[in-house]
């Protein structure tokens, strides 16, 4: 930084010179009195410069204190911003909470073979949202809570006029006259972590699924569903390369005023081995029992595939469901990989049909923009083989007894921006013809996350 005042110090000094220079110079002979007020005159200029000096070196003391200052001052700024900032005591709650959800806009068009002399049905194209909210609260280091509000169409039970919501799906159709959309209690539970046990969740209310899909095939639990009751989390590390994970959980599937209540009770345990980066295995086992589910009465007409009694309107098994699955994940031109497989019975079905089982892939990983995901599985589900009410909703219109291809593609478009395009080509043999019947879906999808 240039000084000023120093410039001008030497300013002065090389004028005053100057001067003193012309006064000197020879121009013939100097009188004796000429002589005497020279010096006068060089006397005078001294007495001045002097005191153009000293006011100088005042001036340039003033500055430097002004600079150190000013120094003093962008320092102090600079610290208070290194400081962290603190809410007031008012608002610190809001350090304790965590809001997010997300937001689906959904283009579905249906096609659906028909039994009798029109083999198709006129193909159905819908416009669909689904809209979700969640909020997280800590309520100490050891215990959370959270809610969660979806959208969902509503429906009406037959004998009881109560009104419920599609347990398998979120969705809502643009239609009706612009009327405005329900919105419904889609989570609300407790979860324990206690600090004397790493790793563990327990959790209480109506809950996220607590059991893991693999390759995320739906062939057991449709991903929207939301079980009620008590379920637990623990995943133990076995060495540097090895993670056991143990999922269970006691749930009320529908409780009676009347009459007995129909539970669901399961247990999964699965080990994930790491051979080397990226190279992994996964392979595990589930069992579920469904309570006091045999001759009961399907309130909801969600039979869905499962055989029925007499009447046509009770279920004619128990569900005992055992469950063995798979997974090897490694890289492949420098893509990721992944494939699975599914296997699935119920052992106690009333009927032959009590077998399931799937087999997947993916490539790739949508997750930075611009990137991109395939996957694709193959499935065969028996009638008796699992409970039709809780499978994938959207897989053969739904149910058991379906057979078939299930195609997807995802773009990342941009962050927490995804297009997806899914397509069903499948199977179903649900009616009272003599062949399977043809089905076909195609959903192209735009999701937005916060």
């Amino acid at each position: 930084m240039k000084n000023p005042i120093g410039e001008k110090r030497i300013l002065f000094l090389t004028i005053y010179l100057g001067e003193l220079v012309l006064l000197l110079w020879p121009s013939g002979r100097v009188k004796a009195d000429e002589l005497s007020e020279l010096k006068q005159q060089i006397t005078e200029q001294n007495q001045k410069l002097q005191e153009l000096l000293e006011r100088l070196e005042q001036l340039e003391a003033r500055q430097k204190l002004k600079e150190q200052s000013l120094t003093e001052k962008i320092e102090q700024v600079a610290e208070k911003q290194k400081e962290p900032i603190t809410l007031p005591d008012s608002l610190k709650w809001a350090e304790k909470v965590k809001i997010s959800g997300d937001f689906r806009y959904r283009n579905q068009h249906v096609d659906a073979e028909e039994v009798g002399s029109v083999r198709w049905k006129k193909g159905r194209t819908r416009h669909r949202i689904r809209t979700r909210l969640m909020l997280e609260a800590i309520v100490n280091d050891e215990w959370d809570v959270a809610f969660r509000l979806a959208s969902g169409e509503r429906d009406i039970l037959a004998d009881e006029g109560d009104m419920f919501a599609n347990p398998t799906s979120a969705n809502q159709t643009l239609k009706q006259n612009f009327s405005s959309k329900d919105i419904w209690l889609d989570l609300a539970y407790f979860n324990w972590h206690p600090a004397a046990r790493e790793g563990l969740n327990v959790y209480g209310g109506k809950v996220k699924n607590p059991f893991y899909d693999i390759g995320k095939g739906q062939l057991i639990w449709d991903s929207d569903i939301n079980p009620e009751g008590i379920a637990a989390q623990y995943q133990i590390p076995l060495g540097q390369r090895d993670t056991l994970n143990i999922n269970g959980g006691g749930f009320w599937v529908d409780e009676s005023s009347t009459g007995v209540d129909t539970s669901l009770w399961g247990i999964q345990g699965y080990l994930k081995h790491t051979i080397g980066n990226p190279d992994y295995i996964l392979g595990g086992i589930s069992y579920w029992d469904y309570g006091n589910i045999k001759d009961k009465t399907d309130k909801f007409g969600i039979l869905a595939g499962n055989t029925a009694d007499p009447s046509g309107t009770k279920w004619a098994s128990d569900y005992d469901i055992c469950e063995v699955f798979g997974e090897y994940g490694t890289k492949c031109f420098g893509l990721p990989v992944a494939i699975c497989g599914d296997w699935v019975q119920n052992l106690v079905a009333v009927s032959g049909e009590d077998t399931g089982w799937l087999v997947g892939a993916k490539l790739n990983k949508a997750q930075e923009p611009r990137s991109w995901e395939f996957f694709y599985n193959y499935r065969e589900l028996e009638a008796d083989a699992v409970l039709g009410a809780f499978t994938d909703s959207d897989f053969g219109g739904g149910g058991t007894d379906v057979r078939g291809h299930k195609f997807g593609f995802t773009y990342q478009l941009a962050k927490n921006l995804q297009a997806v395009l899914t397509c069903y080509f499948n199977e179903n043999d649900r009616s009272s013809s003599s062949r399977d019947l043809d089905y076909r879906r195609l959903t192209t999808d735009l999701k937005f996350k916060f």
